[in-house]
């Protein structure tokens, strides 16, 4: 039994990495940072469906977690994808943790540039955030994709 929520997930991730491939073979910057933009907010979509679809997956229909800790209380503890979901965040560079950051870097008004002048042209510096290039974002799709494929396949066995 396909969880609907399990098409969701699917398509918001696959749209985003649609979004990716065609910024790729744009040259005109404000569609290259739309396209960008709109991929972010569909993998942010993407993993509230992914929370809805597990919460789905145990019985608690119509639930909509936002995140880890309201889902963990809906479901239990020792339920297997808290465990997960759980362990994954302890680890360094993890696709929950970069979303936190790409959501927060999407939250934020864009940084203050300073102006190039002869007094500051050493003080000047690239503005540092989360890593969103097309290769960074493609490989988060992928790892949640794999992720919700994991979770969907364990519970369309019963």
């Amino acid at each position: 039994m396909a969880s609907q929520f399990q098409f969701l997930v699917s398509q918001k991730l696959f749209l985003a990495k649609t979004l990716l491939a065609t910024q790729e073979r744009s040259s005109h910057q404000a569609e290259r940072e739309a396209m960008n933009q709109g991929a972010v907010e569909l993998m942010l979509r993407a993993r509230r469906l992914l929370l809805a679809m597990i919460s789905d997956f145990y019985q608690h229909r119509g639930s909509s977690p936002t995140d880890l800790a309201t889902l963990s209380a809906l479901i239990g503890d020792d339920a297997a994808e808290i465990v997960e979901l759980a362990h994954l965040i302890t680890q360094p560079g993890n696709w929950w943790a970069r979303l936190d950051e790409l959501e927060a870097g999407q939250d934020k008004p864009p940084a203050k540039q300073k102006t190039v002048s002869a007094e500051n042209i050493i003080a000047v510096s690239v503005a540092s955030g989360p890593d969103r290039s097309p290769d960074s974002l493609a490989d988060v799709i992928d790892t949640m994709k794999r992720f919700s494929d994991t979770v969907a396949e364990r519970h369309n066995e019963w």
